[in-house]
């Protein structure tokens, strides 16, 4: 069952107190596909520039992603400079060039308008519901946005929630959109608003799920090795979606192995730079990990509970 994701494609010039990569590849659609495509085939759309080093990208395609979608212009690709603190939790961007990306208006190719399965990355939501006016009729729609557009395109955000099966923002941006300070009243007023679930990313205390019957807690991967967490939200999107697209299930137990699975792939993205962990990622050290996770996790009450 195809899935589609419509993001950016970027370079990114990052620095942690750990390292430094100029003008690595990065960009949502990027992190999201290096993810996914470990689980289940992708399709990309996205544009960049005529310095895009486009051959980089060719890792991906060897691995499921097709890249149909993925437009060069004439002129500068999407690039972002940032700065890390010491704790990784905060950062400072330094530069943000659109270039191309500024003037992005997505084109869903032919072959790719029946995705049963879609993401729409962090871009504006007049976009973001031009994708969906394009794509036919999918199975399952989930989406990304961030503080700039629940501050300045409140209203299309709103006329976007109608239309998609689950959002997911950080705890910062659940609040500012909601207007509640309470997470789990901040939840109840996003899904009123459309949304059938929401997910509540917490950073590296991991995230929470909420759906119409319960609410899932997946922590986040306790790791020794910590590089750069750019794009670690994009990675687990790519791993919660292209689980749920493997399984081609939407029951409760469903989204939660696939929240695990999520935060699985998002835990190797931090390890290295961009998405250089992607690159030798196997599918035996992603289900190892999803064991550990398991087992970190799991817990039987006693015979007497409740006694």
């Amino acid at each position: 069952m195809s899935l589609l994701v419509v993001g950016s494609v970027a370079l990114d010039t990052v620095e942690t107190p750990f390292g430094r990569a100029e003008d690595a590849l990065g960009g949502s659609a990027t992190f999201f596909s290096a993810a996914a495509s470990l689980l289940h085939p992708v399709q990309l759309v996205g544009v960049v520039g005529d310095d895009y080093p486009t051959d980089a990208l060719a890792f991906l395609a060897e691995r499921g992603v097709d890249l149909a979608g993925l437009e060069t212009a004439a002129g500068e690709s999407f690039r972002w400079s940032g700065v890390y603190s010491y704790d990784l939790n905060s950062r400072e961007t330094l530069e943000t060039r659109l270039g191309v990306f500024a003037d992005f208006a997505p084109k869903i190719p032919e072959q790719f308008r029946d995705a049963e399965w879609v993401f729409l990355g962090n871009i504006d939501p007049d976009l973001q519901i031009g994708v969906l006016d394009q794509v036919r009729k999918p199975k399952f729609v989930a989406c990304d946005t961030m503080n700039l557009w629940i501050e300045i395109k409140h209203t299309r955000l709103l006329d976007l929630l109608k239309r998609v099966d689950l959002l997911m923002v950080n705890d910062a941006e659940a609040r500012q959109l909601s207007g509640e300070h309470n997470l789990t009243k901040a939840a109840r007023w996003i899904m009123d608003r459309g949304p059938r679930y929401l997910i509540i990313k917490k950073g590296e205390h991991g995230a929470i799920l909420f759906t119409p019957n319960s609410t899932f807690f997946a922590p986040g991967f306790p790791l020794e090795l910590v590089f750069d967490p750019t794009g670690a939200g994009d990675a687990f999107a790519g791993g919660f979606m292209a689980h749920v697209a493997k399984s081609g299930g939407l029951e409760d137990a469903d989204l939660r192995r696939a929240m695990i699975y999520g935060s699985v792939l998002g835990s190797y993205a931090v390890e290295a730079f961009s998405i250089e962990r992607f690159k030798d990622l196997t599918a035996e050290e992603i289900e190892e990990r999803t064991r550990q996770f398991h087992q970190m996790t799991v817990f039987e009450l006693p015979v007497n509970a409740g006694v």
